[in-house]
């Protein structure tokens, strides 16, 4: 027997106090083997007052037993005395392997005791087994099925970044993917999937990004942007500032300045982030509202076990939640790996001289909110007027500027060919472009090339 005191302890995320033995109270135990281990009190209130237990020797029997039985683990039971009083400490570990009471996972968090259902069970085993949804393989999916424009676009963004050299790349597709680890026994993983298959709602319903432009509770006019995640990774951010955004326009001295009221590297990195971090096996796709006075970007996922908000926005280790297709943007310079991404983010708005944008975290999705930088808001009073004919241009607006950052000595000739449309189109595009500072001439006519401004 050992004696503490108990006044000096308070219930806590690790420390719970009860008044008598209850059986039920294996869940209790349960979750914290599950979670980071803890301590239950038997005899003492909610107050921390010690007020005893009845047949102390005979529970220092059965709850071990019990605790075997139920859990198939082991817990330190333990008889403690305060002023002659009898109560029993219960020192639970935590398990490396997932340990359940009759079939159910339950798990502490905080000062609760939650049972785990649904992604929260499925995130918890794979989480406690090391295996990822992201690195299962697929068996209707070949290499010969894969997109070669989001082979395209991977290489030009990691030889860009750095990531990797001409040599790495110059090889084959299949070569390439086993290079990234995206292929075990011949078979393709799910982020080898997502991220080269042109059509990934095949294998994943909601593997897409849903964009929306609202006044109030009014949906203006909304974009849906499919393929792969390279693809979706390569147009979302082009679209969202040549469509749905306008810049405030200023001059110091004789330069033009565009000032847009959300940083676009911030929410550059948000959007790859719900890309890389999304539950994609709920079907839902990652959707971005966006409004005059603020923005939000939400995908369908969980923070780590343990993880809360405040984690998130302080120094934490990377952890993400599809490591495999983290893996893919990382090499294509995408995102780093170091879990500085909010990091980063934060920095852009405060560089523009934004708010730090706000973390908002419903149980299994995660949203975050910019708010708009009101000096650069500019008001569109056209919203309700965007037609077709003006989605259509911005669509190749967007196809512009991939085949310019592939290959900016492109002619407008070749321009017109490879996107099928007439060289007066493509002429007036690149005039929209030149005039919103996206693009700019180098050099003359026959050995220029264009200067592509993100």
């Amino acid at each position: 027997m050992r004696e503490v005191e108990a006044h000096k302890m308070t219930e806590s995320q690790n420390i719970e106090w009860k008044e008598a033995w209850r059986d039920d109270y294996l869940k209790w135990i349960c979750g914290f083997a599950n979670a980071q281990g803890g301590r239950i009190y038997i005899g003492m209130r909610d107050d921390g007052t010690v007020i005893g237990v009845r047949d102390s020797k005979k529970l220092l029997e059965d709850i071990p037993n019990k605790i075997q039985n139920k859990l198939g683990i082991i817990a330190d039971v333990n008889l403690l005395t305060e002023s002659g009083l009898d109560y029993i400490e219960i020192v639970v570990n935590p398990w490396s392997f997932p340990v359940n009471y009759d079939g159910e996972y339950h798990y502490r968090s905080g000062s609760t005791k939650q049972l785990l259902r649904g992604n929260a069970l499925t995130n918890f085993l794979m989480a406690k087994t090391g295996l990822k949804w992201d690195a299962a393989t697929i068996s209707n999916i070949g290499v010969d099925d894969l997109d070669q424009e989001s082979f395209d676009i991977f290489r030009r963004e990691a030889l860009r970044s750095g990531r990797m050299t001409k040599e790495d790349l110059d090889i084959a597709n299949v070569e390439l993917l086993e290079k990234l680890d995206l292929v075990v026994d011949g078979k393709l993983k799910r982020a080898g999937a997502l991220c080269f298959y042109r059509k990934p709602e095949k294998i994943i319903g909601g593997c897409y990004v849903k964009i929306g432009k609202f006044e109030g509770s009014e949906l203006l006019y909304q974009d849906e942007v499919h393929g792969s995640l390279l693809i979706l990774a390569d147009r979302v951010i082009d679209l969202i500032y040549l469509k749905y955004l306008k810049a405030a326009i200023s001059y110091y001295k004789e330069t033009r300045v565009e000032t847009y009221p959300f940083a676009r590297d911030a929410v550059r990195e948000a959007v790859f982030n719900a890309l890389i971090h999304c539950n994609w096996a709920d079907n839902v796709p990652v959707q971005i509202r966006i409004e005059d006075d603020a923005m939000y970007i939400s995908n369908c996922s969980m923070l780590p076990f343990g993880w809360t908000v405040e984690t998130l926005l302080s120094t934490h280790v990377s952890k993400p939640y599809n490591p495999d297709i983290a893996r893919v943007f990382y090499r294509a310079g995408y995102i780093e790996s170091w879990g500085r991404g909010i990091q980063k983010i934060r920095e852009s708005c405060k560089n523009l001289g934004a708010d730090d944008p706000e973390y908002i975290v419903h149980g299994e999705d995660i949203m975050v909110k910019f708010s708009a930088l009101q000096s650069a808001k500019v008001l569109d009073t056209k919203a309700l007027n965007v037609t077709k004919d003006v989605t259509k241009d911005v669509a190749i607006e967007i196809k512009i500027l991939a085949l310019l950052k592939e290959n900016a000595s492109i002619t407008t000739t070749e321009m017109a060919r490879k996107l099928s449309v007439n060289r007066r189109t493509i002429q007036r595009s690149l005039d929209v472009l030149k005039s919103k500072g996206t693009i700019e001439r180098k050099g003359g006519k026959r050995y220029g090339y264009w200067e592509v401004y993100e």
